[in-house]
């Protein structure tokens, strides 16, 4: 059998297979009608559709939108043709489009009762692709633009241009189409609808013409023509235009706006999706479902407005109905079209599918591919398809995509010059000589596209298919691979390029070798890579444009130097496949430095080592021997032979030669190209990880002088393995660490001795005596030795020992008091609080230096414990030196404290004894701390200055009593002194209370032995009650005179308020003030302050008296002629006591100064009166 008898149609007939909505030719719409596959699909739109449709005669709907969309080559131009052809219900050949239908609808009778009842009204559709009729210079307004031409085309006027348009449906309106049509022609000579695309050029036939049949003048005409008034639309006016034609047809009569590749003529512009939205919202609103609007795209409505949801939220609503046409749909067609086989033949092809199924199975088995690029499925899978393979349907449907994005050579490849069922019949042509074994190879559907290629990518493949011809290094075989690797460029990430898979897409017979098609597959491509036609990444070919292919020359020639690979490789293994700085073995964390090929990664610690050695080092340094011997103390892993070196080297060759040119100087052609670059060599980096991760896996391991056998696993299960086993060979005192420490209040414990243990079993003991024997060797050597010293030897091979672990062990040491820690010269005690930090924290490790301790002597041990019970009167006192020394410091450092706050009382407030006693306390008890730093030196001073500590608590029994047992005395006494200064004069008068008074001030403020002030405190209370008892009753004798002063005062004040009604107020405030005073004499304890009161009151008490006096004075009367009378005389009276005040006078001296006194008060009373009245 050849091929092209299998078919049930004849292979070579014209079929339509690219629809274009345009044509409606008789013949063509025979054919699209009549062989129209009404697939599965197909089907399930139909319904949804005239559901929607139908249900909009009963129940009026707004939503009058309806969205297709689908791939290129999807069947959706086909599909919004026939519900064109269905719904207007023309005639084709004598029969009605729906009845056409009703055939293809035989099984299901539902669904053909749906679009009968649509076709039962009248309908008219306006079918256009908006990408041909649409303007090239798009506006804001583009979209209304074109549904008005379309839709005054549909009315039979020139949509062309919309000022020629109006004034045609002007004429119409007044009946006078046939008239103005026939007079044009009388003076144009042509045809009115054959001129009216130039009526430009006929200015004087139009206005000749509008004069005649409008009755318009001649200017008038003119001006229209000139005018622009008619050449702008608005969308409310075209709407209204649409609404006033629904109006004149009869009921339930629908007019559809059918448009096709709407997607594509707005694409991303805003402004003309804008425009649609606002146009189909509008006739929605206001024709309803007597107009529709049916478009067709390549993304569906959701995708087209993702970007600006928001903004264009309400065309959703106008598309409610939305169809999606799929590949599943055009595969149907395809085989129902195209592949239909002859019945007869079918027992045949699946004879030969049962002969030849496992070979088929195996030969299309794809690898690294998606999961529906797969082969037949079984014997009905094989006849519907044969002679094509079932992934060609779903790789040509992408190609078709990416093609349509990337590679054609216009725009109208989508608008119909190609499509999936052309594609496939013009390449079942190609072999339909051919017997039934043969199978299409997939670079066969390049030759359907060629001719809309880019000619960039034509021209690679020309020349190429002449240096074939001229045997110029290149075979036809390899133009067929360049073919195919063309088609698959773009789509990657469903199927890559390899060698196993190129090697099934070239399978081009049933019964192919395999083996024998992989090699020369392979040497194909051997040959186009040394021509340059393609590139490879890692196992991927690739086609190269011409301007690739120089790309690729140049970095081809890009020299990269090998240690810059080998510090990439350094930096994949351990910057990405194992990051790990650190094992982790059981508790421990141990560093290792990082190596390839005797390149040092990170910080070298100068620990373990973990060293890779990859293609670049040399043969020689990988010997057995060789690599055994170097091993000890690391690991050496030899990597295993994958290409990871190669893609690194490619990958590195691209990034310098892009960064050595000036991309963005560069043609943007170029640039793209780079770009692809990039990431190329990304793809190369990630396939070099992966390699490496392999050539781990396979690496072969030297082990601390072992080759080493380990079992399988992943890159850092093998590393980490290795690891385990270096860190058991190296680290072999490890052991000695018998019990981990946790935290730093674990290692307080342990120096204080609070860790509870067996006898004879406390842990980590071999390990405290590596330590001793360590800081005794440094002993003898005089060696000063460091904490952090400590910390890097046993953290070091071969010990590794945590840091927590080696504070806790010396931890050990001291509270066995074996060393001795001193922090800033000062010896540290096992209680210090900052202990563990001295122990362990890298900031201060460095500061602590620690050594083999310096033992007191018995004997010195036995004197302090003995001086220190009897100075500090205790039994209790600590055998051991840590003890010891921890309660000298103690004791000693509280009574320096005590000694000193007792200083603190001494001021110029307070005369207490032995003030310099004290402050030499404070500096013997110093003195014994000064050498608190130091165990030994510490017992040593004490020891020296015993004698001087006994003494000197002697001598402070005096004073330790006085502030015990006398200070609140002496300090009342004080205070009693300083309150009597003001009334010394008073109380010298008393001899008695004077001499009492002097002896105070002898005790607490004349500086005098401390003996003799201690033995004269005793005396202070007597002499202060002497003193008090004279004070109080001479206070009590002035109280008394002053009280009688503010009463004598206050009766001459209400003697002149009794007659007197006005001066009420006056007495009345008076009385408050001499209240005031009272109070003030009776709290009043100073003899000197009563005194100073007697001139304010009787100031007082004179200022009321004249006031009240002044207001008493009757208003001068008119002066009468009356006898001279006798002006009575004005005594200003005073009262002796306060005029002769009680005073003690000694001396002539003493009488002379207080006679002048009373002389100075009686002059100054005089003043303003006729006398003064002693009373």
């Amino acid at each position: 059998m050849i091929i092209r008898n299998l078919f049930q149609e004849d292979i070579n007939r014209q079929i339509n297979g690219v629809i274009k909505v345009d044509q409606d030719s008789a013949d063509v719409a025979r054919q699209e009608v009549k062989e129209y596959v009404i697939t599965k699909e197909l089907k399930k739109h139909f319904i949804q559709f005239f559901d929607y449709y139908d249900e909009a005669f009963s129940t009026p709907t707004a939503d009058i939108g309806v969205w297709i969309s689908g791939f290129f080559g999807s069947g959706k131009s086909h599909f919004l043709k026939m519900l064109s052809y269905i719904l207007e219900n023309k005639e084709i050949d004598g029969k009605k489009t729906v009845e056409y239908f009703r055939d293809k609808f035989a099984d299901d009778p539902a669904t053909f009762m749906l679009i009968d009842k649509a076709t039962r009204n009248q309908t008219e559709t306006i079918l256009f692709n908006i990408d041909i009729e649409g303007s090239i210079n798009k506006d804001k307004t583009a979209v209304l633009k074109v549904f008005a031409k379309m839709f005054y085309n549909h009315l039979g006027f020139f949509g062309e241009n919309l000022k020629v348009a109006k004034l045609e449906q002007f004429i119409d309106k007044q009946g006078k189409t046939e008239q103005f049509r026939r007079v044009f022609k009388e003076k144009n000579g042509d045809e009115w609808l054959e001129a009216r695309d130039s009526f430009a050029f006929f200015e004087d036939d139009i206005v000749e013409t509008l004069v005649e049949v409008l009755g318009m003048s001649e200017t008038a005409a003119h001006n229209w023509f000139d005018g622009t008034e008619t050449t702008e639309m608005s969308i409310a006016q075209l709407v209204s235009e649409i609404k006033d034609y629904v109006k004149t047809k009869p009921k339930n009569f629908r007019l559809l706006f059918m448009i096709d590749e709407v997607g594509q003529y707005i694409g991303t512009d805003t402004d003309l999706l804008l425009n649609l939205q606002s146009l189909v919202e509008k006739i929605g609103s206001e024709c309803g479902s007597n107009v529709w609007v049916v478009c067709t795209g390549q993304e569906a409505i959701d995708e087209i407005i993702r970007v600006r949801e928001n903004e264009f939220s309400r065309i959703q609503a106008r598309f409610k109905n939305r169809l999606s046409l799929t590949s599943s749909s055009v595969d149907e067609v395809v085989q129902k079209r195209i592949l239909k086989k002859k019945d007869s033949v079918v027992p045949d092809l699946e004879a030969l599918y049962a002969r030849n199924d496992s070979v088929l199975r195996n030969l299309f088995t794809f690898t690294d591919s998606m999961l529906d690029i797969k082969g037949y499925s079984g014997t009905n899978d094989f006849v519907i398809n044969y002679p094509f393979v079932p992934y060609q349907f779903t790789l040509m449907q992408r190609v078709f995509n990416e093609i349509r994005k990337h590679g054609n050579a216009g725009k109208h490849q989508s608008n119909g010059e190609r499509s999936m069922l052309s594609g496939f019949q013009e390449t079942a042509q190609k072999i339909q000589e051919k017997d039934e074994t043969t199978l299409v190879p997939f670079y066969m559907f390049y030759d359907t596209l060629h001719t809309f290629l880019d000619s960039s990518i034509r021209r690679v493949i020309e020349r190429c298919q002449r240096a074939a011809d001229n045997s110029d290094g290149i075979e036809q075989y390899d133009v067929s691979i360049l073919k195919l690797l063309y088609l698959v460029r773009y789509i990657s990430n469903d199927i890559k390029a390899t060698l196993d898979n190129i090697v099934i897409l070239m399978a081009d017979n049933i019964g192919a070798d395999k083996i024998a098609l992989r090699e020369k597959v392979r040497n194909s491509l051997n040959r186009l890579l040394g021509q340059n036609y393609i590139g490879r990444s890692g196992d991927v070919y690739n086609f190269l444009t011409d301007e690739e292919q120089d790309i690729q020359s140049e970095i081809k020639k890009t020299v990269v130097d090998t240690a810059t690979i080998v510090e990439k490789i350094a930096h994949i293994i351990f910057g990405d496949i194992y990051t790990n700085k650190k094992f982790r073995h059981d508790k421990y964390d141990f560093s290792f430095d990082q190596m390839v090929d005797g390149v040092n990664v990170g910080a070298v610690n100068g620990g373990m080592k973990l060293k890779f050695l990859s293609v670049a080092t040399d043969a020689i340094d990988k010997s057995e021997m060789r690599l055994m011997t170097e091993s000890a103390g690391q690991i050496i892993a030899v990597l295993g032979d994958t290409p990871y070196y190669t893609s690194l080297e490619q990958a590195m060759k691209i990034r310098k030669y892009i960064k050595q040119r000036n991309v963005a100087q560069l043609p943007k052609s170029v640039q793209d190209i780079i770009r692809a670059q990039q990431d190329e060599a990304t793809a190369y980096e990630s396939e070099a990880a992966e390699e490496l991760k392999k050539a781990i896996e396979t690496a072969e391991f030297y082990v601390a002088g072992e080759h080493l056998s380990i079992k399988g696993g992943d890159a850092k299960s093998r590393i980490e393995q290795a690891l385990e086993y270096l860190v058991a060979h190296v680290y072999s005192e490890l052991s000695l660490i018998e019990q981990n420490y946790e935290s730093d209040a674990e290692i307080m414990s342990v120096a204080q001795g609070l860790v509870p243990h067996i006898a004879g079993l406390v842990p980590n003991q071999n390990a405290a005596a590596k330590v001793e024997e360590y800081l005794e060797v440094q002993s003898r050597r005089h060696l000063p030795t460091s904490m952090a010293d400590v910390q890097a030897r046993y953290q070091a091979i071969p010990y590794g020992w945590r840091e927590i672990d080696i504070a806790g062990v010396v931890a050990i040491l001291i509270h066995d008091q074996k060393v001795t820690l001193k922090y800033a010269g000062m010896t540290v005690q096992p209680d210090d609080r900052r202990l563990a930090d001295m122990l362990r924290k890298k900031s201060e490790v460095g500061k602590v230096q620690i050594s083999k301790r310096i033992v007191v002597s018995e004997t010195k041990m036995k004197r302090a414990k003995e001086f220190l019970r009897e100075y500090f009167d205790v039994m209790d006192v600590p055998d051991d030196e840590d003890g010891l020394v921890r309660f000298i410091k103690e004791k000693f450092e509280a009574q320096r404290e005590h000694y000193r706050e007792l200083y603190s009382r001494y001021d110029s407030e307070h005369n207490y004894p032995d003030k310099k006693l004290v402050a030499d306390s404070v500096s013997l008890m110093q003195d014994i701390l000064s050498q608190a730093k130091d165990n030994s030196a510490l017992i040593d001073k004490l020891l020296d200055r015993d004698n001087d500590l006994l003494d000197d608590k002697d001598d402070m029994q005096n004073v330790e009593s006085f502030f015990k047992n006398q200070v609140t005395v002496f300090d009342a006494a004080t205070k009693f002194e300083a309150d009597l200064r003001n009334d010394v004069d008073y109380i010298s008068s008393n001899e008695e209370a004077n001499k009492a008074l002097n002896r105070i001030r002898a005790i607490v403020k004349v500086n005098q032995s401390a003996e003799s002030i201690y033995r004269s405190i005793p005396e202070l209370n007597g002499l202060i009650s002497t003193v008090k008892n004279v004070h109080d009753e001479m206070l009590e004798e002035k109280r008394a005179e002053l009280m009688e002063i503010v009463r004598l005062c206050m009766a001459e004040v209400h003697q002149l308020s009794s007659h007197n009604i006005t001066v009420k107020n006056i007495s009345e405030t008076a009385d408050t003030f001499f209240t005031q005073r009272k109070n003030e004499i009776e709290s009043c304890k100073s003899l000197a302050l009563l005194d100073g009161m007697v001139q304010r009151i009787l100031k007082y008490k004179d200022e009321t008296v004249s006031r009240m006096e002044a207001l008493s004075r009757p208003t001068p009367a008119e002066p009468k002629p009356t006898e001279p009378e006798t002006k009575k005389k004005v005594y200003k009276p005073v009262m002796r006591q306060i005029l002769f005040p009680a005073k003690k006078l000694e001396t002539q001296a003493d009488i002379d100064e207080y006679v002048a006194k009373i002389k100075q008060n009686l002059e100054k009373l005089i003043v303003g009166c006729d006398g003064v009245d002693i009373k």
